[in-house]
C-alpha cells in the first residue's frame, strides 16, 4: 500500500515524520507500541517526536491503514490493518503474536447479527495461551 498516495488522496500532507512512522510500522516484526515505533521513526527521520508519532498513528487509523490492538497487556500495540478474518494468538510465555486466518471471526459476526441484531463494524479477536514452541519446551 502506498501511504503517500493515500495521504494525498485524502488531502493530507506527506511529511518526513509520517513516512518514517509508516516505514517503522511496516518494518516491525512485532505488534509495536508507539514508543517502539517512535524509536525506529527517529532512526529513519531524526527529530521525529513522540507527539508526531501518535498523530501519524491516529491518522493512519482514521484512513484504515493501521489499527491499534490490545493483546492482553496494558500497552496499545499497532499493526498495519488487515482483514477481520485474521485474529491474534498471543503466547503468554514468550510473547509471540501470530495471526491466524479462518472462518471463526465470520461466524462471530454472523452470530451477533442474526441472534442479537448487532452489526459489528470491526472485530478484534485475541486468544491467549501458549505457542507450540513453548508447549514443546515444557511439555
Amino acid at each position: 500500500m502506498d501511504v503517500v498516495e493515500v495521504l494525498r488522496r485524502h488531502g493530507h500532507r506527506v511529511t518526513r515524520a509520517r513516512t518514517a512512522v509508516w516505514d517503522a510500522l511496516r518494518a516491525a516484526d512485532t505488534h509495536a507500541t508507539a514508543d517502539e515505533l517512535a524509536t525506529e521513526a527517529r532512526r529513519r527521520a531524526p527529530g521525529t517526536n513522540l507527539a508526531s508519532v501518535y498523530r501519524a498513528l491516529a491518522l493512519f487509523a482514521e484512513l484504515g491503514l493501521a489499527r491499534e490492538v490490545h493483546l492482553g497487556d496494558d500497552a496499545g500495540r499497532w499493526e498495519v490493518s488487515h482483514p477481520d478474518d485474521a485474529f491474534h494468538l498471543v503466547c503468554e510465555e514468550c510473547g509471540r503474536v501470530d495471526h491466524h486466518a479462518g472462518d471463526l471471526v465470520g461466524q462471530v459476526r454472523d452470530h451477533l447479527t442474526a441472534e442479537h441484531g448487532f452489526v459489528p463494524s470491526s472485530i478484534d479477536l485475541t486468544v491467549a495461551g501458549r505457542c507450540s514452541d513453548c508447549v514443546g519446551r515444557t511439555g
